[in-house]
């Protein structure tokens, strides 16, 4: 039993333990170019969150990691099979039933761990955070912690160089060879201002990616994913030990 993961805690243990800080790993199911299982983003944050709660817990951080919400925000992908949506306004009601019982029970700082790009909780946080002034919210993208260029040749956001590698190094048996995946090719918007990134609207899925994936993983390697995770997971945990070590109010300085 490793004390710092609650789906493997019991009563025995948490009975008068009480934690600091509770990590909530969130990812998505949904398809991941054709080499990678659906659940992509469901295995990093597991990996991630118990990897980066384990470095923080021995260096004493007083952290729990939640089990990992499977389902995110995939609106842009109503048509491609199986790719499973919460809407926003679900996953807002989701995240207060938790905050709900972290504040009653007296754990008052949250850090999302996000794994999945359709995600974005700063509004919910936002508005949760003057529903419930006692907690501390965080919310952050390990996808985004490293510079990718350090570690990867080829760019891309989704089932690319960065998670296939990734998934190769932790479960290689879910990657099918890299002679079976698509290019990961992406369409860009023929609206200026959203190709440059001022402006947005919501990608439709099909109609940017023919094999759903952007950014061609054919460099990815095991040993490429085992070195930004161990980076990555370094991260993550002085993330976690920050917010374990900060009073809410010495935030500034």
């Amino acid at each position: 039993m490793r004390p710092y993961i609650l789906k493997e805690a019991n009563w025995k243990a948490l009975k008068t333990h009480r934690f600091d800080l509770a990590v909530l790993p969130w990812g998505a199911t949904e398809a991941h170019n054709y080499h990678m299982p659906y659940g992509t983003d469901v295995y990093e944050a597991d990996a991630i969150g118990e990897e980066a709660g384990k470095k923080a817990w021995e260096k004493g951080g007083n952290v729990v990691i939640l089990p990992t919400i499977p389902f995110g925000v995939n609106t842009g992908q109503s048509d491609i099979y199986l790719d499973m949506n919460l809407n926003p306004s679900t996953q807002f009601a989701i995240l207060k039933d938790l905050i709900e019982v972290l504040n009653r029970q007296g754990t008052k700082k949250l850090l999302i761990l996000n794994s999945h790009g359709g995600n974005d909780f700063k509004t919910a946080l936002r508005e949760l955070g003057l529903q419930y002034p006692d907690m501390m919210l965080f919310t952050c993208n390990w996808f985004q912690a490293l510079d990718k260029t350090q570690y990867f040749e080829e760019s891309g956001d989704h089932a690319d160089e960065m998670e296939t590698a990734l998934i190769m190094h932790l479960h290689p048996e879910l990657v099918l060879p890299l002679e079976e995946a698509g290019d990961g090719k992406e369409k860009k918007s023929v609206i200026a201002g959203v190709r440059e990134k001022w402006a947005w609207a919501e990608r439709k899925w099909s109609q940017v990616s023919e094999d759903t994936g952007i950014g061609n993983p054919k460099k990815a390697s095991p040993e490429k994913g085992r070195r930004y995770f161990e980076d990555v997971t370094d991260k993550v945990a002085e993330l976690i030990l920050d917010i374990c070590s900060v009073n809410s109010n010495e935030l500034y300085r």
